[in-house]
């Protein structure tokens, strides 16, 4: 369900918490310089929420139902899954460009394009993609004034609010033109090119039926970083965000690279997807020596598992992507484990060494006869 409490500018009339300086000698001085900051931050806020809305904030919730002719439950539907906050009947939050923006999802109703559920779902992937988008852009935003330039972490987030204006319209043009040309490659992967992988799959996991209603082949792989716990113990906050940021950037970077796509990351871990078991394998293999390579991360367990999914809401479920997340358990630091279905599929390639491993019991599945998975001819995956 969509979170209710995402991130929003600041209206003129909220207070800004803000606590004297620790250590002030003089309650007095505390007083001025808590006063100073918090005149600041007002100021920053609120030239950033005028750059960013071209209308006031001029409709309460009431008001804004009103507006779009249906009823204040339905109208929460839509702004609840648009990530709109949740606030009181009578406060002016909603803009102009703000109805504009409910009107559109509900036009999709109205025109008999889409029914109520299917509109609203659309409407939270743009809800819960843009609140992630956002907070990455302002977390990269401070963590680079606190690399470069030395400010504290205040410091920091006032200086990324006052960029922000600047920045809003470039990468708007990019969120447009990036969004088209990310629509135009999944409608190949997941309508056009579809049929060969089902072929290539056709009874499911291991040759039963358990996953052979689901309708996507696909290869699925974890990469997850060794000893991240005692990392998370060890290092400092900065340290280890740096840590986990390199993981993921390099991880995204390889993926890419390969033909493969970064489903998501779910902390110390990444899970990616391919259209076939050699892509995947190829992607895997990359991943492990990429981290064991690199002396500023840790080395990573991966795995591989070949068989049918089924892809919602940004996400892929089904038992090969449980397989395959057992599996990275499983996997020594450094090495792809794959199962016994994906060793079939990529046997007959002299790309790739599978060495059977000895029996191993897997919760869900029973006895499991996993392979490691090596390099044998292929030619070493070379990100950008």
């Amino acid at each position: 369900m969509t979170r209710d409490t995402h991130h929003d500018a600041v209206p003129e009339t909220a207070p800004l918490p803000v606590q004297a300086p620790a250590g002030a000698a003089d309650p007095a001085v505390g007083r001025r310089e808590s006063d100073a900051l918090h005149h600041g931050w007002t100021s920053a806020i609120r030239t950033l929420d005028a750059g960013l809305l071209d209308r006031p904030r001029s409709y309460s919730r009431r008001e804004a139902a009103q507006r779009l002719g249906i009823s204040s439950v339905s109208a929460r539907k839509i702004w609840r899954a648009l990530g709109y906050p949740t606030v009181k009947d009578e406060e002016k939050v909603f803009s102009a460009e703000d109805i504009d923006a409910f009107e559109q999802v509900l036009s999709l109703v109205r025109d008999g394009m889409l029914n109520e559920d299917t509109a609203i779902s659309l409407a939270r992937s743009v809800g819960q993609m843009t609140d992630r988008m956002v907070v990455w852009q302002i977390e990269a935003l401070v963590e680079d004034q606190i690399a470069a330039e030395g400010k504290t972490d205040p410091e920091a987030r006032r200086a990324a609010v006052e960029m922000l204006p600047g920045l809003v319209e470039p990468l708007e043009k990019v969120m447009r033109i990036v969004y088209r040309r990310q629509l135009t490659n999944a409608v190949q992967r997941l309508t056009v090119r579809v049929e060969a992988g089902l072929a290539a799959s056709e009874r499911g996991r291991d040759g039963s039926e358990d996953d052979a209603p689901l309708p996507l082949a696909r290869a699925v792989g974890f990469a997850d970083m060794v000893s991240y716990t005692t990392l998370s113990r060890t290092m400092g906050e900065r340290t280890l965000a740096r840590t986990v940021q390199r993981f993921e950037s390099k991880a995204a970077e390889i993926i890419a690279a390969g033909g493969g796509w970064l489903v998501k990351t779910i902390g110390d871990e990444v899970l990616f997807n391919a259209e076939t078991p050699e892509a995947g394998a190829t992607i895997a293999l990359a991943l492990a020596e990429a981290m064991a390579d690199d002396d500023q991360l840790p080395a990573a367990r991966v795995s591989l598992a070949w068989g049918r999914v089924l892809s919602r809401l940004g996400d892929i479920y089904g038992p090969t992507v449980n397989l395959a997340s057992r599996l990275t358990s499983l996997a020594d630091p450094g090495t792809v484990l794959v199962d016994a279905m994906t060793a079939a599929a990529l046997s007959r390639d002299e790309r790739f060494v599978l060495v059977p491993q000895p029996p191993r019991i897997v919760r869900g599945f029973g006895e499991v006869r996993p392979s490691l998975l090596m390099n044998g001819a292929a030619q070493p995956l070379i990100a950008d």
